[in-house]
């Protein structure tokens, strides 16, 4: 309750509204109240007597206070539905702020379907408790208690009979709600799990039907949904016995009040007209109890869900800014040093992935870091621009530790093309310049000619306008890879990070994109990871990486002179006369590229 409690903070900016919205209803509660009173007065004043002006004028009033309390409850809706659209819409932009927020230690420890499942079904459960409360929260006691009071107002002696039967009815209510409560709790999360299976399936459906899990895959959804489904039908079980049983209660109320209410007339002691009223006010009593079980089964829902969404504000970023932290100066040289820099993932039993890593990287300088998979290569790159915070050392640009750097400066330095290659919804275009949405389509081109990817973006039917498949689906691996590289390099940044971006581009491609690179970042220091050893021959440096430590650092001539694990990767791939890729390299038969795409 304390974390509805807190997510309920949302609504402070429609106080307002809300207290109108209560006014509102304070008024409808008031006019369905008077209705049944009215009633009364046309029986005993008007038929009774035989008064046609009382019926006439009476039954005017009535039609005045039912089209009034149309117009507020329809002002009162609005108004409760309003506010909790706009709560939703508030707290679903301040969760997505926060994922922003987290680094990728925080992504890490949050799967990505559960993150969707708490920005979408968790808020829209949350939305629905907070419209429930608001139009039933207020209203279903109100009603009673108001109901409660009229029923004594209008014949005492007849209420203290009924009332009985009424703190029964309640009772009966109350433990429905008491057993449905944690049941429907338990159903959420077997919701959440139906959808967490489903959401994983639906984005993995290429790898499953690939290695044909498509059994695998359905035995997974049967599972999850059965055990939803028995759930559900458990609480549909309460449901079921629950409608019957109130509705016979209301019935035994309304039959004992007709009973005793009928003595109580034929002996001249209560009038067909109270009677009559009496009746209405029992059922308008017994009525909101159904909403209040509505109610609470919705406060269930609404309690599981904030105390998820709680999770996710609780959950401190891993990285933030250090108060002294400054932006870097406008012009830099883009030195880059790691410091006996050491790192651990959460949860790897405290082993370095990452041990003592100690190098210096001049400015302008492309570094190539090689290494078996699993080595640390794409994790060693992930230190620079502050993706995860190393566990030990510094790493410094320009002499000064990333970690005194506000990330915004950093970030806008450093250009990245991850591993796995990202692109958007949206034009071929617009992906290429998501890192610089002002860039002129001239721009765009040049950056995509480095990248040897302007020739097939313009055989796609719209060209540059072609609009990009969710995931980049309508794009082979090697044109994804191509657009990823032009996103990266149309900042011009001074330090550039390709992590194994041409893996899927074939070597004479990729000689072009490297040769182009060259000339058009000249001055920037650029890290390649690779698993090819012809993607880093032309490289300053090279860093052997072996189970997270330097094995050896230093030119192809040099490696291939003293590194038994360089010169043992050199012959595998490129060993048996096809050595030969490395004088063409060298003679950069390739290079008449120049960016022509």
């Amino acid at each position: 309750m304390k974390a509805l409690i807190r997510i309920s903070r949302f609504l402070k900016p429609y106080w307002l509204k809300s207290l109108f919205s209560t006014i509102f209803l304070l008024c409808v509660v008031f006019l369905d109240l008077a209705i049944p009173r009215l009633v009364q007065q046309i029986i005993d004043q008007g038929i009774t007597p035989g008064n046609l002006t009382v019926v006439k004028q009476t039954t005017l009033i009535m039609l005045g206070v039912s089209f009034l309390n149309m117009l507020l409850a329809i002002i009162y809706n609005t108004l409760s539905v309003y506010v909790s659209e706009a709560f939703a819409r508030d707290l679903r932009e301040a969760v997505f702020q926060k994922i922003q927020d987290f680094s990728y230690k925080n992504l890490d420890s949050l799967r990505t379907g559960n993150l969707i499942v708490r920005l979408t079904s968790d808020v829209s459960v949350l939305q629905n408790t907070i419209r429930m409360s608001l139009r039933f929260g207020i209203r279903a006691p109100l009603i009673i208690i108001g109901s409660l009071a009229l029923m004594f107002a209008t014949d005492s002696a007849l209420a203290l009979k009924v009332f009985p039967l009424l703190l029964l009815t309640i009772v009966v209510v109350w433990f429905f709600i008491s057993r449905l409560g944690p049941l429907f709790l338990r159903v959420q999360k077997r919701l959440d799990n139906l959808n967490m299976v489903l959401q994983e399936n639906i984005a993995g459906v290429r790898v499953v039907k690939a290695f044909a899990q498509r059994r695998h895959e359905e035995e997974r959804f049967e599972t999850a949904n059965e055990a939803f489904t028995e759930m559900h039908i458990r609480i549909m079980r309460f449901h079921s016995s629950f409608s019957p049983a109130l509705t016979m209660l209301i019935n035994l109320a309304i039959v004992l009040v007709v009973w005793m209410g009928g003595f109580q007339s034929i002996k001249g002691n209560l009038s067909l007209g109270a009677i009559v009223a009496f009746t209405d006010y029992l059922m308008t009593a017994l009525a909101p109890l159904t909403l209040l079980v509505m109610l609470s089964n919705a406060l269930a829902a609404g309690i599981a869900s904030a105390e998820r969404l709680s999770e996710v504000f609780d959950t401190k970023t891993a990285i933030l800014d250090d108060p002294s932290a400054f932006p870097l100066p406008e012009e830099i040289n883009g030195e880059v040093a790691f410091h006996h820099v050491s790192f651990y993932y959460d949860g790897a039993d405290g082993e370095n992935i990452l041990d003592d890593i100690d190098f210096y990287v001049k400015p302008g300088q492309t570094v190539a870091i090689l290494g078996a998979t699993g080595s640390g290569k794409s994790t060693l790159v992930n230190l620079i621009p502050r993706f995860y915070e190393v566990t030990t050392g510094s790493i410094t640009i320009d002499g000064c530790d990333i970690r005194q750097i506000t990330q915004e400066s950093l970030l806008s330095i450093i250009s990245i093309t991850p591993q796995d290659t990202v692109l958007f919804s949206g034009t071929v275009r617009e992906n290429i310049a998501y890192g610089k949405p002002n860039a002129d389509l001239d721009d765009v081109i040049l950056a995509a000619k480095i990248a040897q990817a302007h020739n097939f973006i313009m055989e796609l039917p719209d060209g540059y306008q072609t609009q990009v498949a969710q995931r980049g689906v309508n794009l082979s691996g090697g044109q994804k890879q191509r657009i990823s590289i032009a996103r990266a390099v149309l900042r011009r940044p001074k330090i550039l990070i390709l992590d194994d971006s041409t893996s899927a581009v074939d070597v004479e491609t990729e000689t072009k994109i490297q040769t182009a690179l060259r000339d058009y970042i000249k001055g920037s220091t650029c890290f390649i990871v690779a698993q090819r050893i012809s993607t880093v021959l032309s490289a300053d440096k090279i860093i052997v990486l072996e189970k997270g430590k330097i094995a050896a650092q230093g030119t192809h001539a040099e490696l291939i002179k003293n590194c038994a694990i360089y010169k043992e990767i050199y012959d595998s791939q490129l060993g048996d006369g096809n050595h030969l890729v490395y004088d063409l390299l060298k003679q950069k038969k390739f290079a008449g590229a120049e960016a022509n795409g």
